[in-house]
């Protein structure tokens, strides 16, 4: 499993109405290849600032076979104008867990 971590910051004032836009967008995570799950979390210092959380069967999974569909435009379509600035992804998988 890869976990997608994605660091969204939006512009002021608009955190209404992207998280509508992001619970639209919830049935294409839903139904994309190889996703399992798939959350939101907001900041409690910056109230601008989000980590868009994403579990993926494998890197490939989100790179190329989400991305490089209809759904990912989609998706960007509903929530890239409300972006401040291009989000950071990262990939991440589990190297120890402790308890």
């Amino acid at each position: 499993m890869v976990t997608e971590l994605a660091a969204i910051q939006i512009k002021p004032g608009s955190d209404a109405a992207f998280l509508a836009a992001v619970q639209q967008a919830v049935p294409l995570f839903q139904r994309a290849h190889g996703c399992s799950a798939m959350r939101l979390e907001k900041s409690v210092e910056d109230a601008d600032s989000y980590l868009l959380i994403v579990d993926w069967a494998t890197l490939d999974d989100h790179n190329i076979t989400f991305r490089e569909s209809s759904d990912f435009q989609t998706w960007r379509a509903l929530v890239g104008g409300f972006f401040a600035e291009a989000p950071t992804v990262r990939h991440i998988a589990p190297a120890l867990t402790g308890f």
